[in-house]
């Protein structure tokens, strides 16, 4: 039969009848430090202790009978005069005082941590040469232990000739406590081999470092060494192996023992719960609970807690309010650390009204229970409900942690409330937080997703210290933030720090797609793969968008097609992506896919797939999509689906319906919804339609220069140049500006940048324009005619077709075509939609050169080859 593990303690407090000598005692290796005053002194700890009359006013007169000085230490030890007792140690001669006088006396420093005066008493031993036992050991470890001395305390430790187990669990222990687990495991195997004979409390303390540490393999020899010594059925071992098997994520190793003990106490359930909790089996840890339950075992507190902590993260109410009713028959609800799990519990199973009857019935409270509340509304997305308990903390005095301010942050982040968000960034510069690492992170995560990169960079430029995250955060910003330059101008400031990790892929790659900069990702593309990060599904998906969006569709199926476990977001990219590119027939195909792979759409995927259907001029199958969103899925449609709709109506030709289906939806039409079809006015040329949707695009969107210019366009195209002067004059009233048409492709790593009308100051500008010219020449021998109608301007047909050949567009397809190899594919991105004339103009050059050219405007992709569009004239 196993030993029972033992408890570190010195010797309990003893009367010799003849010298009435009394002693201190600690329990567990924890020193008694607080003497009583009153008339009796006695300990609360040991029950056997007994009582010795004192005076009510301690004095430097003690008894008349003792005179004895080991008598008068100890005496003025258990009054706690630490001052009389270290000057009679100081007094006295090297053979006067005993072994047990210098243990009492260094428990009463310890108590006190007067690291001086034990240090003192250290050294008359030392001075006196009094011999160290074992007794006298562990007094003289445990006091530097306890003052924060644990490497002096190893010292002595190693002197020491006999050293038995007691000795020796407790310094594996102390190291346990502070940290250092690998120590903690030295000496338990320095143990082992000098045939120390261990007990169950040595394994027990053992196998917690081993799970610390995540040794799994070095933790199983213990047990196999355990099973061997015949600790396996002993209690405390198998609660440690449970909580060991449990912490290596071996639940299963974990419930095998809990099976087998047939001595199980609380400590044994308590594991089992928190423990499958820990690792993401809820259930099975609820199941526990009420197992124990039923046999009608007593639980605790930790049972309490670990169950509320099941609760929420499952999500189950009705078990943690039965738990909370448990709780406060066995009245536990006045616990703090109970009634922080219990407001956690209501705040993430979504009843803040129940989290804050809890708060506000607690008497007291720390910054635990004031972060718990915060995090209750940050999950709910209100952000004001966080900054008003920031102002109630600080008028209760009550000092905010880490903790708490990163969740504020996170819920201004969340609710984009960044003038909430900046009263925050005040607090933390006032109360001196402002070089915490984990705020000023949350600080520009904050920045970022309210849309202010320039308080990002605000708070990163000041950062002395920056870690992965920082950087991350600041290169994801610029990316979501529509900032794509900047996003690659921090990535290459960050090569120079440190080495990005897969988060920093996943974050520089959307930057190269919105730029369309396909030899940079390929380089991006290529450091993945260098580095094993392409098995990141985060890094799989923006790959696969990437590729999309550079117009490389058969790579980006490629890749698609490799990604071993494909999510939502993987089928809904490659959905997007068939119907920017006009293949809507395989954007469904690919729905169909996502649906028999079991993965429900979400509305983004039901946006994607209308989309592709729009354009794709597929109309019956855009309407099935739009009826099932609703019918099948419950999915409520938002006015981006409804823009779908429109879309998809307007670009059929469908005008009149289309306007109809505006003024019958359940919910206001926004400037989009308005927009799309007056787009569609302008490829139909329907005047009187346009004007009437433009009057109601001008109300909701007085200042958004891209429809006035619209408008100005319609009247251009129908050559009605009064009107065409009045919507510029009122462009120009507004203090409006527009946005020049402008295109760029990417030449060996290079940006070349292409300005409507402003060619003059290219190197290449002559070559260009004698290549253009040449173009059209050609094609009016073909036949081709400019449509000059595009041109914009009130001019003759000269001045206009002159005008047409300086669209950046054209510019940017002459530049490819002079600049690269033969029978590379020509890559071009427009900030503006393709006109009509470059559209044609485009196709010929496909045809006459053999060329295939990709083109990307800020509504879709057109693939030209050999003088056809896969748009087929849905743009």
């Amino acid at each position: 039969m196993a030993k029972a593990a033992p408890n570190l303690c010195f010797s309990p407090l003893t009367l010799n009848q003849n010298r009435k000598e009394n002693f201190f005692s600690s329990q567990n290796g924890c020193f008694i430090h607080k003497p009583s005053l009153k008339n009796t002194f006695f300990s609360p700890i040991f029950r056997s202790c007994i009582p010795v009359r004192i005076s009510a006013t301690p004095t430097r007169t003690i008894d008349h009978q003792v005179t004895d000085y080991n008598a008068k230490i100890l005496h003025f030890c258990q009054l706690g005069d630490l001052e009389n007792a270290m000057e009679l140690v100081c007094m006295c001669q090297k053979s006067e005082l005993e072994t047990k006088t210098y243990g009492s006396v260094l428990q009463l420093c310890a108590g006190l941590k007067s690291l001086t005066d034990g240090k003192k008493v250290h050294s008359i031993i030392k001075s006196n040469s009094v011999g160290v036992d074992e007794a006298l050991g562990l007094k003289l470890v445990s006091f530097y232990a306890t003052c924060g001395d644990l490497k002096e305390g190893r010292r002595v430790f190693d002197t020491m000739e006999k050293k038995n187990v007691y000795l020796w669990n407790f310094m594996v222990s102390e190291y346990a406590k502070i940290g250092d687990f690998k120590e903690s495991i030295c000496l338990f195997k320095i143990m082992v081999e000098k045939g120390i004979e261990v007990n169950s409390y040595t394994f027990s303390c053992v196998l917690k470092c081993f799970a610390a540490l995540g040794s799994l393999k070095e933790g199983e020899c213990v047990h196999g060494y355990l099973l061997k010594l015949g600790f396996g059925s002993c209690n405390s071992v198998v609660n440690s192996l449970i909580a060991f098997y449990f912490k290596g994520k071996r639940p299963e190793s974990a419930s095998e023992l809990f099976d087998k003990l047939c001595d199980r106490d609380v400590i044994s359930w308590n594991s089992m719960i928190s423990g499958y909790v820990s690792n993401g089996l809820t259930e099975r840890g609820l199941g526990i609970y009420k197992q124990m339950m039923y046999l009608g075992i007593d639980v605790d507190l930790a049972t309490i807690i670990s169950v509320l902590v099941g609760c929420a993260n499952s999500g189950t109410l009705s078990l943690g309010k039965a738990v909370h009713s448990l709780a406060i028959k066995s009245s536990f609800e006045r616990r703090i650390n109970f009634s922080n799990t219990l407001l956690d519990m209501y705040s993430k199973c979504g009843d803040l009204d129940g989290a804050l009857r809890v708060f506000e019935k607690m008497g007291e409270r720390n910054v635990v229970s004031w972060t718990s509340m915060i995090a209750g509304y940050t999950r709910d997305g209100w952000s004001d409900g966080a900054i008003i308990l920031l102002q109630q903390m600080e008028k209760e005095g009550v000092k905010l942690d880490v903790v708490a301010i990163t969740s504020i942050l996170h819920a201004c982040a969340r609710s984009g409330s960044l003038d909430n968000g900046k009263d925050v960034h005040d607090y933390i510069k006032a109360n001196n937080m402002a070089s915490n690492l984990f705020v000023c992170n949350a600080l520009m995560d904050m920045y970022a997703k309210c849309g202010s990169m320039e308080g990002a960079n605000s708070v990163f430029s000041t950062m002395v210290v920056k870690d992965i995250i920082s950087w991350n955060t600041m290169v994801g910003g610029y990316s979501k933030n529509c900032l794509p330059n900047e996003a690659l101008k921090t990535f290459a400031a960050m090569l120079k720090e440190l080495k990005p990790d897969s988060r920093t892929m996943a974050c520089i790659l959307p930057a190269c797609a919105s730029l369309s900069a396909l030899e940079r990702g390929k380089e991006i593309h290529g450091y993945i793969l260098r580095n094993g990060y392409s098995s990141d599904r985060h890094v799989a998906n923006a790959l696969v968008d990437l590729y999309v969006k550079c117009g490389v569709l058969g790579l980006a199926r490629l890749l698609f097609d490799m990604i071993p476990s494909k999510d939502l977001v993987s089928w809904t990219v490659m959905i997007a992506g068939y119907g920017m590119h006009g293949y809507g027939n395989e954007a469904i195909a690919t729905f169909n896919e996502m649906r028999d792979a079991g993965i429900e759409p979400d509305e983004v995927s039901f946006i994607s797939i209308l989309y592709a259907c729009s354009h794709s001029g597929l109309l019956e199958q855009g309407w099935r999509f739009f009826y099932i969103m609703k019918n099948d899925f419950n999915i409520e449609r938002k006015l981006e689906h409804y823009a779908c709709m429109v879309d998809l109506l307007s670009r059929t030709g469908n005008l009149s319906k289309a306007y109809k289906f505006i003024e019958t939806l359940p919910i206001a039409p926004d400037a989009t919804i308005w927009g799309a079809l007056l787009c569609s006015c302008r490829i139909y040329h329907d005047i009187e339609l346009a004007e009437k949707v433009a009057e109601r695009v001008f109300e909701l969107e007085p200042e958004n220069t891209g429809y006035y210019v619209l408008l100005a366009n319609i009247y251009a195209e129908a050559e009605k140049w009064e009107e065409v002067k009045r919507m510029r004059e009122k462009i120009g009233k507004k203090g409006l500006r527009k946005n020049p048409g402008c295109s760029w492709i990417e030449i060996k790593g290079r940006v070349n940048l292409f300005v409507s009308g402003n060619n003059s100051s290219h190197p290449h500008s002559k070559k260009i324009e004698s290549l253009l010219k040449k173009m059209r020449r050609k094609m009016k021998e073909e036949g081709y005619f400019p449509k000059t109608k595009y041109a914009l301007i009130n001019a003759d047909e000269m001045q206009k077709e002159m005008a047409l050949c300086g669209h950046s567009e054209k510019l940017a397809m002459a530049f490819g075509l002079l600049t690269l190899p033969p029978r590379k594919t020509i890559r071009v991105t427009k900030n503006l939609r393709v006109c009509g004339d470059c559209h044609e103009m485009a196709k010929f050059m496909s045809k006459e050169t053999r060329r295939e050219i990709v083109l990307r405007d800020s509504n879709r992709f057109h693939h030209f080859k050999d003088g056809y569009c896969s748009c087929r004239g849905f743009w």
